[in-house]
């Protein structure tokens, strides 16, 4: 039986890619599977996974015929996974030997449906720990339990999937997949689902993962139309809030952490693409709109003077569909 299965998506890493499989080679065991998954590169790195099916046990690969985004790619591996626990991994990023068989029996000593980790980002040679917004460690909680207050950061704006390990269970209930096609924030709309619909989780003090930051090709590093597809991600995040039974209490979560993020996103408008910073600005004004007004009110008054004067003076401006349809 496939105790662990290890989805790895890669896209155009072949710089990175070998650090990545090295940490996985010191990961491995009989009953673990890693699951790598090409989505349609172009430059060597499908010749460096052709040999790792070769040198590395356990790894599987499947290719896509056309680049589909992060989240096409997870799913295609969620589909080939066979293991009781699932664990995501970029293909830029690497782990600490060892890290996921103790990650696995400390999970498993809890028995929830997921856990979330702290993780290490690695910026040239500047390492700096991130940790989950969470106070409360090795402690099985309610996962709705950890998604307010709505004006603090809390475990839902640590959205990463590769942080943290998640049972077959969840699989199965549909809870793991990721909107299909999106290339940016794909992880929001997933971990509020997580959050609303799982039964248990806890955050473990567990070091392990290296999180490569300012990565040329990364989508955090690129202002492209990509960028936009925030917006169709944290429309999804609202839409299915709202609907929640316990929507009046978690809608100002929402839709102030949607205000936060298209106030950053307008904060740094220079690295996008001139076309797309049209685009932002006429998107985010249709999102703002969509909103429950009451709630966005409520959002914007709690909101320091700079941003929600910025969020104020987009909402009142048209939408030209022009810029909606060049994005």
């Amino acid at each position: 039986m496939v105790k662990l299965s290890v989805i790895v998506p890669f896209y155009n890493v072949q710089t990175y890619a070998p650090d990545t499989l090295r940490s996985l080679r010191a990961n491995a065991r009989e009953d673990f599977e890693f699951i790598l998954v090409d989505d349609c590169s172009t430059d060597g790195t499908a010749d460096i996974l052709r040999r790792a099916e070769d040198e590395i046990p356990g790894v599987v690969v499947r290719r896509h015929k056309q680049n589909g985004g992060l989240a096409t790619a997870r799913n295609t591996g969620l589909d080939a996974a066979r293991g009781e626990y699932l664990a995501f991994l970029d293909g830029d990023d690497w782990l600490a030997p060892g890290f996921y068989a103790d990650l696995l029996a400390r999970t498993e000593a809890l028995g929830c449906d997921f856990v979330r980790t702290d993780h290490v980002q690695a910026d040239g040679r500047t390492r700096t720990v991130h940790r989950v917004p969470h106070g409360r460690r090795g402690e099985v909680m309610d996962p709705r339990d950890a998604i307010l207050p709505a004006g603090r950061t809390t475990s839902v704006d640590y959205p990463y999937a590769w942080a943290g390990l998640y049972h077959r269970r969840l699989l199965d209930r549909g809870l793991l997949h990721f909107t299909d096609g999106l290339r940016t924030a794909e992880d929001r709309p997933w971990i509020w689902r997580l959050h609303r619909e799982a039964d248990s989780f806890a955050v473990l003090g567990l070091l392990g993962i290296f999180y490569r930051r300012g990565v040329a090709s990364s989508l955090t590093q690129i202002g492209d139309v990509r960028q936009l597809d925030f917006i169709r991600s944290f429309d999804q995040v609202v839409r299915e809030t709202a609907t929640d039974r316990d929507a009046q209490a978690l809608l100002p979560k929402a839709v102030r952490t949607y205000c936060a993020i298209i106030s950053h996103h307008m904060s740094s408008m220079e690295r996008f693409e001139p076309s797309v910073a049209r685009a932002l600005k006429s998107m985010s004004a249709g999102a703002l709109k969509r909103m429950p007004q009451d709630v966005l009110d409520d959002a914007l008054d709690s909101m320091d003077l700079q941003r929600a004067t910025l969020l104020r003076r987009l909402r009142r401006r048209p939408a030209a569909a022009k810029e909606v349809a060049a994005a």
